[in-house]
């Protein structure tokens, strides 16, 4: 009676010593490539498999030391902007480090800050923003990114909101964690800013900012 595809895949593995005994088996043994459809010995599936791995392992080193390079360039780009907000000795000085740095190293299209609750005279970012705005960034534990489209602070854009699609929101908290302004960015590339980005540098973006704004009101 013959045994079936289980049964010889059960002995063998409860027998490894099986291919020790009869080592020549394994040169007569064919089975169909993959790729060509030929026979081939189960040596040579067994390089091939092996190769296929080594590939992937591959791949997958290339694509984490490119995660790595691109971090180590961010984490460049958030330390001078962290220098120029040390640097900055009164409040005109830290609200252009800002719009610099964001639009200049970072390349972001469109950047809008609104601070509340500090005298900041006459400059844009003092301007009055409504409840609504308050109100969501007051929400918001951690930076928020996503679709621009339905966004209260949409409206701080002025005649460009129409035409953006993706928004990072970053709430700029005080040492006891109220909020008194928010730090947005946009783009009308709607990848930009999606809802699965990384975060990180932008609490630390977000918590420098709040901190030098703080430091010269």
């Amino acid at each position: 009676m013959a045994m079936s595809a289980e049964e010889v895949s059960r002995y063998l593995h409860d027998h490894p010593e099986f291919f020790d005994q009869y080592a020549d088996l394994l040169a007569l043994v064919t089975i169909p490539d993959p790729h060509t459809g030929r026979a081939i010995s189960i040596t040579e599936k067994q390089l091939f498999t092996l190769r296929e791995k080594v590939r992937t392992l591959e791949a997958k080193m290339a694509e984490l030391i490119g995660f790595g390079e691109e971090n180590d360039v961010i984490s460049e780009k958030v330390h001078a902007l962290g220098v120029a907000l040390i640097a900055a000795t009164d409040m005109d000085f830290v609200l252009d480090a800002i719009q610099a740095h964001l639009a200049g190293a970072f390349a972001v299209p469109r950047v809008v800050l609104r601070v509340w609750g500090i005298d900041g005279g006459e400059r844009r970012e003092f301007a009055p923003v409504s409840e609504a705005v308050k109100l969501l960034t007051s929400s918001l534990a951690i930076p928020e990114c996503g679709p621009a489209e339905g966004q209260p602070a949409l409206e701080l854009f002025g005649p460009e909101a129409g035409g953006l699609r993706s928004m990072a929101q970053l709430p700029l908290r005080g040492a006891g964690g109220a909020c008194f302004g928010l730090l947005a960015m946009a783009s009308e590339d709607a990848t930009r800013f999606y809802p699965e980005l990384g975060t990180l540098y932008l609490e630390r973006i977000g918590e420098m900012v709040a901190a030098a704004l703080l430091r010269v009101s």
